[in-house]
């Protein structure tokens, strides 16, 4: 009976795994959906789709398993952070195609709020900048363009959610209207500091309290999942985002720990512990989880593009034919080229956070072809890495320069790209032996409030490294190249 359901609803695809009572995975199913382009740095999906490819994966996974649904004790549900859906709570239809988290179309709308001098006191209550990048604009976007929308969202009769609380609305057949902290934390409408919504947000946003879910601490008791959906019914115990719960995946339950997802972006979470940091260097002060009622606080650096730089080698320059592939082909470049990729495919994001920025090559020659354009991407994402660790360790003078960092996500599968991680930033990397670490947080915050999980000791405890990649490059390459780096970033930006 201490099997758990873990939903991982990423960017790209539906994920459900299960894992046992020993937190080894015993069966995963996986569905790539559709990505709405409609126009330039516009980017959607369809809830509907995201709906049926979760229930069909968790329906698959449990068939894989050999389980029945009633031995599983729990579910968690992580998801895609920021991605907005707006429903009607008669029906649970979105009213518009979900805003994804990548969308930039309100930008314009971003600067306007920062001319009118802003962005200060939307710091300082939501630990975020104003950027397309967070939830509150998109649902402003969909309550202005939708026609009705916002009469109606002021008559209660829509509900807006991130990710976790559309699913969790159609799982429990529209009994709960519930988030967890950690997504709240990301809407740019609640107060991270005082853990409500927030009045003077929702007003410079024009967005009605009514639809808005409640909030939960992110091990709780969400809602059961229908009888009817998975056989059974379940209860739905954990709930956070995808780069929270990979933080606490990675078991960084300690202040000071540090890890980075390398997935369609890539997140580094800093656990600052009980200390709320107001970053000065363009971090974010976000919620890393909040137990029992007690809040652990994190900085955060979001890079746009990781493994999304990677399919658009696949998909784009069709140089590759799946993302495994790129590594190897990074090792053929030739080693006397210096070719900059800055991967501004929708703006760049920490520490630089420019929404017009567009991706740029630097340092090409007739000899650069497909394997330099790869090394150059992969690269990229460790540059970037770097970026985020150094404005991290100017904001909080209690991270130490021995930080060892955590990783995770498809991309560190890659031993090329995680030498040169560690070479960039000079320190060790370590990757687990459990990659799916989203999908384990999730299930650890469900399985330990079900009870038939270890407590954060205990799991911590079984936390189990594959292999350490320990730094390399010389001092004088290594700062070279970051040089490189951050001329060609200066390079790219639009101001």
């Amino acid at each position: 009976m201490g099997a758990v359901l873990a939903i991982d609803q990423g960017t790209t695809s539906s994920r459900a795994i299960i894992f046992d009572a020993n937190q080894s995975i015993i069966a995963v199913a996986q569905q790539e959906f559709t990505q709405h382009f409609p126009q330039s740095g516009w980017v959607e999906h369809d809830a509907e789709e995201i709906w049926a490819s979760t229930v069909a994966v968790c329906r698959e996974a449990i068939a894989k398993s050999g389980l029945e649904a009633d031995a599983i004790a729990a579910i968690g549900i992580t998801n895609q952070r920021e991605t907005t859906v707006v429903w009607d709570k008669a029906t649970g239809k979105p009213v518009h195609r979900a805003i994804v988290w990548q969308d930039r179309r309100t930008a314009q709308f971003c600067q306007t709020l920062r001319e009118a001098g802003h962005e200060a006191e939307v710091t300082q209550r939501t630990g975020l900048l104003l950027d397309p990048y967070f939830s509150g604009t998109k649902v402003h976007h969909i309550l202005q363009n939708v026609e009705g929308a916002r009469e109606r969202a002021q008559r209660g009769e829509l509900a807006f959610g991130t990710i976790d609380s559309f699913l969790i609305w159609r799982l429990t057949g529209g009994k709960r209207h519930v988030t967890d902290a950690t997504n709240a934390a990301r809407t740019l409408m609640f107060n991270i500091g005082d853990n409500r919504w927030d009045d003077f947000m929702l007003d410079l946003l024009d967005v009605p309290p009514a639809i808005l879910p409640e909030v939960l601490d992110s091990a709780a008791e969400f809602g059961s999942c229908d009888a009817d959906i998975l056989g059974t019914q379940i209860p739905i115990y954990g709930v956070a985002g995808d780069q929270q719960a990979a933080t606490i995946g990675n078991a960084c339950f300690e202040a000071g720990m540090l890890k980075s997802t390398y997935g369609t972006g890539c997140f580094a979470l800093l656990n600052t512990g009980n200390d709320l940091v107001r970053s000065q260097n363009r971090m974010l002060s976000t919620i890393a989880y909040r137990l029992n009622g007690e809040t652990t606080y994190a900085l955060e650096g979001s890079i746009f593009m990781a493994g999304a730089t990677v399919q658009w080698l696949r998909d784009g320059l069709k140089i590759i034919d799946n993302a495994a592939q790129s590594g190897d082909l990074a090792a053929q470049a030739d080693a006397g080229q210096d070719v900059y990729m800055v991967p501004a495919f929708t703006g760049l994001g920490a520490p630089w956070w420019d929404a017009d920025a567009r991706g740029a090559i630097f340092g090409m020659s007739r000899a650069t072809g497909p394997a330099e354009f790869a090394k150059a991407a992969l690269e990229a994402v460790c540059y970037q890495t770097r970026d985020l660790m150094e404005a991290m360790r100017a904001d909080w003078p209690d991270a130490t320069d021995e930080t060892v960092l955590r990783v995770d996500g498809g991309m560190v599968a890659s031993d090329w790209t995680m030498q040169f991680l560690a070479d960039i930033l000079n320190a060790p990397v370590d990757r687990p032996t459990i990659l799916e670490t989203t999908a384990l947080g999730a299930a650890w915050l469900a399985g330990s409030h079900a009870g038939v999980w270890p407590d954060q000791a205990g799991f911590a405890a079984n936390w189990a490294l594959d292999r350490r990649f320990e730094p390399t490059m010389s001092d004088a390459d290594r700062e070279r190249r970051y040089a490189g780096w951050k001329d060609a970033v200066q390079r790219t930006l639009s101001n």
